[in-house]
């Protein structure tokens, strides 16, 4: 890993289980203001959570010991960038936007896409790469894990639709601080399924550049700052 690439993202994450992300979840809510930039993400993240654990129950998964991993370790590069909040550690790359402006006056669903800016079109690609690493298999189109990835993207285009609710009922933030035109405008402009599947597309360039680790450095150095610089931009 080269010098100056984000600390941090390969460290395996203490949860094993979906309830453990989620009660890590729960527990970082706890700790946090009630107005502040990560908390306002990370209550986005638990309601996701939450919506596609309860949808996931009716669906057969070809491989479902990969999805579940697949989620923890995904969870845990979000865990691992939340631990520098108030610490003083070196926050990676990609969250810098989110931690450095927790506090900014900022629209509570700013916070929220800049938090899954980060989580999905940076972290994802990466917990894709190392859950493959460790199960044995490649994120291949057409293979049994690229069906389940879809298969989740299914559910979460249903989640998106009530995301605005969430805003609007003060689920994630205290109504006084939503404005409905803003949550609308920002929701149309993006998609947890289509950042999704450029994830999917990321982790396939990293996965071939595997064995060249200086390569796969210089990429996921690019990715960082790509998805950095788009971070503050949508907190401006």
């Amino acid at each position: 890993m080269a010098a100056d690439q984000d600390p941090g993202l390969i460290t395996p994450s203490a949860s094993e289980t979906i309830a453990d992300v989620i009660a890590r979840m729960e527990q970082i809510d706890g700790e946090l203001p009630r107005k502040d930039g990560v908390a306002y993400f990370n209550r986005l993240y638990l309601q996701v959570t939450k919506a596609v654990q309860a949808a996931a129950a009716s669906i057969t998964f070809a491989d479902p010991d990969f999805t579940q991993r697949l989620d923890v370790v995904f969870a845990g590069l979000y865990f691992a960038a939340e631990a520098t909040v108030g610490t003083g550690a070196t926050c990676p790359i990609a969250w810098r936007p989110l931690v450095e402006e927790r506090s900014a006056d900022r629209a509570p669903i700013q916070f929220a896409i800049v938090g899954m800016n980060a989580h999905i079109n940076h972290d994802l690609p990466i917990a894709l790469v190392q859950t493959c690493r460790e199960l044995g298999a490649a994120p291949e189109d057409g293979s049994p894990e690229h069906a389940d990835y879809q298969r989740v993207n299914g559910i979460l285009a249903d989640v998106e639709g009530q995301v605005a609710g969430w805003f609007e009922t003060g689920l994630i933030a205290d109504i006084v601080d939503v404005t409905p035109a803003d949550v609308d405008n920002a929701l149309a402009m993006w998609s947890i399924a289509d950042a999704r599947d450029l994830a999917w597309e990321h982790a396939k360039l990293l996965w071939r550049l595997r064995h060249d680790p200086s390569l796969a450095d210089a990429y996921g150095d690019v990715l960082a700052r790509l998805v950095e610089l788009s971070g503050r931009g949508i907190l401006v």
